[in-house]
């Protein structure tokens, strides 16, 4: 018969028959000539139901792999969450602010955070956040980034804010009303809070890239709760959220 036609080596198993059904009739083909067109469109069913019709199975391909993936994947979480525990972030609270005299996108703030004189700290928000909303307002300071100079401003630090995708829509974080300034904020429970390390000197920070690795991880949850991955941003007083942006990015 035409369909018995050049398939002396493959026998007529349960995995062939879809081949065969499939097929009303297959055109005879010389036996000198490559059956790889014939075969072509249904070797996924044969490979499928025939692991061995070219090779040897692997049977712990498939044990053993999710689990090495799982074990990678802890790896690299484990690995930000040492990271953002060298990061000094601290409750503050904002005593002035005012407009940057020479850059139009920035206000200029005066923040108390446990520290004997308070830090200067400039922030990109005036196309965002009305300037009478920052005075004394609770907020969340990054401290040990490494100075820069703005626009002839120094600016030692940064305040954290929350961030819809297309960044037309900006909330800083807030801590609770009963937080202290300079009171510490980590992530996690609060047995994690009494495991934290020395916070990173500001260079080790810029030489590590310790902010670029944590950042990308930090958002918001469906409540408006900061969150690093799994793990809640928190203060002694409660945790830290933003006024409205849900699953947002926080910079």
């Amino acid at each position: 018969m035409a369909t018995t036609i050049g398939l002396r080596s493959l026998s007529l198993s349960s995995y062939s028959l879809p081949l065969l059904r499939s097929c009303k009739t297959i055109p005879s083909y010389p036996f000198t000539r490559s059956l790889k067109s014939l075969f072509l469109p249904y070797n996924r069913v044969i490979l499928k139901g025939c692991p061995s019709f070219c090779v040897s199975p692997n049977v712990n391909a498939e044990t053993t792999a999710p689990p090495e993936k799982e074990t990678d994947n802890n790896d690299n979480t484990d690995n930000i969450k040492n990271a953002a525990n060298l990061l000094d972030i601290r409750v503050g609270r904002i005593i002035k602010a005012w407009r940057h005299e020479e850059a139009d996108s920035l206000y200029v703030e005066e923040v108390d955070i446990g520290e004997p004189q308070p830090r200067i700290i400039c922030s990109g928000l005036v196309n965002y956040i009305p300037l009478e909303l920052l005075q004394d307002a609770k907020v969340v300071v990054l401290a040990n980034l490494k100075p820069r100079n703005m626009r002839g401003v120094k600016s030692s630090g940064m305040l954290m804010a929350a961030s819809d995708a297309s960044h037309e829509n900006v909330e800083l974080l807030v801590p609770p009303d009963a937080a202290v300034p300079g009171e510490t904020i980590w992530f996690g429970t609060e047995q994690d809070k009494d495991n934290q390390p020395d916070p990173a000197t500001p260079n080790q920070v810029q030489k590590k890239k310790i902010w670029e690795l944590v950042q990308p991880h930090l958002k918001t949850d469906v409540s408006c709760t900061a969150m690093l991955g799994e793990h809640l941003m928190q203060t002694s007083a409660g945790v830290v959220v933003c006024k409205s942006l849900k699953n947002a990015n926080i910079s």
